[in-house]
C-alpha cells in the first residue's frame, strides 16, 4: 500500500537490494534469477546470454546486454529505453504533468532554472531491458545527481504521490541536444553512466559536475547509463516534439518525433 512507502527505510531497503543483487553464489543467484525470468516473463532470447547460468549475478541478468541490431533506430529523436510512456506533451508555464490531475514543475525536477519546451515520461518494468541510450547525438555538458526520497515509481504510486519525480532521488545529464533524468526508485540499488560510472550509492544530497572542457560525445543510439533496477526516465526537448500516447509501449530505438 502507498502509506507503507512513507514509513519504510527506503534507502536502507535500496542498500540491502544493492548487496543481494550482487551476490555470486551459484545456487542462490541462480534460483532467484530464474523466478524472476518466469514471473517477469523475461525474454532471454533476445540477450546476449540466453543461458541463466551464464550470468554472474541478479544485477548482471537485469542489466544484461541485447543482441547486435535487436533495436534498430528510427528517424528523428528516438526512445533511450525500452518501456511504457507515462505520460508526454508539452511544459506549459514550467509544469509537467505527472499524472492525470497531478502536475510538477520542471524547476523542483531539476533544482534549477531551465527552459524546455516538451517532455516525456518514460516508466521501465522489472521484464524491461535497462540500458539507457542516447536519443540524439550529442555533448554532455553537465551531471547533477540530486538526493530525494526513494517512492516506487510504478503507476499506481505516481497516481497517489505529489511531486514523486521532484522529490525521488534523480541523476540529471544535460547534453547540447537534450537533458535525460534518470529517477530513482525504491529496490533501485544504483544508477550508472558510461562516462562517470556508478553515481549511487552512496547516497547524497547533490553533486554537480561541470563537463563541457572534457568532449564527450555519444552518438544516437550509443549507451548512456543502466538502472541497477527499473525506474522511469524523464526526456526534456526544447526543440522536438513526442507523438505518444498515454500507456504506449515502446522500444529503445523507436521514433518519438511528431
Amino acid at each position: 500500500m502507498i502509506f507503507i512507502q512513507h514509513i519504510v527505510p527506503q534507502h536502507f531497503l535500496s542498500r540491502l537490494m544493492f548487496r543481494f543483487a550482487r551476490i555470486e553464489n551459484q545456487w542462490i543467484k541462480n534460483t532467484f534469477n530464474r523466478w524472476f525470468v518466469k514471473k517477469y516473463q523475461v525474454d532471454l532470447a533476445q540477450a546476449q546470454r540466453e543461458k541463466i547460468e551464464d550470468y554472474q549475478s541478479f544485477n548482471d541478468l537485469f542489466t544484461r546486454k541485447l543482441k547486435p541490431n535487436l533495436r534498430p533506430q528510427g528517424a528523428g529523436i528516438i526512445s533511450p529505453v525500452d518501456g511504457t510512456v507515462s505520460q508526454s506533451g508539452s511544459i506549459i508555464n514550467g509544469d509537467l504533468i505527472q499524472a492525470k490531475g497531478k502536475k510538477f514543475s520542471l524547476k523542483a525536477l531539476l533544482g534549477n532554472q531551465q527552459s524546455f519546451q516538451n517532455f516525456a515520461t518514460i516508466y521501465l518494468s522489472p521484464s524491461d531491458y535497462h540500458r539507457i541510450h542516447a536519443p540524439l547525438d550529442g555533448k554532455l555538458l553537465k551531471m547533477d545527481y540530486i538526493g530525494g526520497k526513494l517512492f516506487s515509481v510504478n503507476n499506481k504510486t505516481s497516481n497517489s504521490v505529489d511531486n514523486i519525480f521532484a522529490r525521488n532521488e534523480r541523476v540529471i545529464c544535460y547534453f547540447d541536444t537534450y537533458t535525460i533524468v534518470l529517477v530513482g526508485a525504491i529496490f533501485v540499488g544504483s544508477m550508472d553512466t558510461v562516462w562517470h560510472g556508478q553515481v549511487t550509492p552512496p547516497y547524497g544530497k547533490k553533486l554537480c559536475i561541470d563537463y563541457q572542457d572534457k568532449n564527450i560525445t555519444l552518438k544516437k543510439g550509443d549507451e548512456l547509463g543502466r538502472f541497477n533496477m527499473g525506474s522511469t526516465v524523464i526526456l526534456l526537448s526544447i526543440t522536438n516534439k513526442f507523438d505518444l500516447q498515454v500507456g504506449q509501449a515502446l522500444k529503445m530505438g523507436q521514433s518519438l518525433s511528431a
